[in-house]
């Protein structure tokens, strides 16, 4: 077992992964594209709101090879999508290789809490105010997607448009048990701070993963 985790900490060729499926891309600037999802266990940033509190513990799922995880992706499928938890906590750099070695296209979701570590075509940084990411993260960031749960949040989304490029998206999502009441808060922000754009989770409204 020490082998075993010695492995997952440092050469990343054991993850544990709590589930991978297939499904459309729901949120932000990819939304409806055909993706293949890798959900890796554990998460310490802890945001009361979470919709995946079943991530957070990543003694919850058995360390996966890969090796066998990379071959079950379909062929036709171009776009893998890494996400948790916070898939950060993990090296990242052998998974994404074995996917580049297919020819796959690599999206990364992370709060950018922790080293950025593998190689991807598509960064979309969700930052948290409890655990805030490291700061050279957001030159890499080619979208930020900030979820809004309150008020408050519209100034964290400011504050933090100002730390990416002029080049990354900004998007601003509703927190899904409160998107009846902060939805119309949203476009009336969005109407007065054009570069902004709405996020919806769309896939959960359609019934998919």
């Amino acid at each position: 077992m020490l082998v075993m985790k010695n492995i997952l900490d440092t050469e990343g060729k054991l993850l544990p992964v709590m589930e991978t499926f297939v499904s459309i891309q729901g949120e932000g600037y990819h939304t409806g594209l055909a993706s293949f999802f890798i959900r890796i266990g554990g998460c310490d940033v802890g945001c009361h709101w979470c919709d995946v509190k079943e991530s957070w513990n990543p003694d919850l799922f058995p360390p996966v090879e890969v090796d066998e995880l990379v071959g079950k992706i379909p062929g036709e499928i171009e776009t893998v999508i890494i996400t948790g938890g916070e898939p950060l906590n993990y090296n990242l750099e052998y998974l994404t290789r074995k996917l580049k070695q297919m020819g796959k296209t690599i999206h990364l979701e992370t709060s950018g809490s922790k080293d950025l570590t593998g190689t991807f075509d598509w960064i979309c940084l969700s930052p948290k105010k409890f655990e805030p990411p490291l700061k050279n993260i957001y030159a890499q960031a080619d979208e930020l997607k900030i979820i809004v749960f309150n008020t408050s949040d519209f100034d964290f989304a400011r504050q933090e448009a100002r730390k990416v490029s002029r080049e990354t998206k900004l998007f601003l999502q509703p927190e899904w048990s409160r998107r009846d009441k902060v939805l119309p808060l949203i476009v009336d922000f969005i109407k007065q701070n054009p570069r902004w754009k709405l996020s919806l989770q769309t896939h959960k409204y359609i019934g998919l993963p």
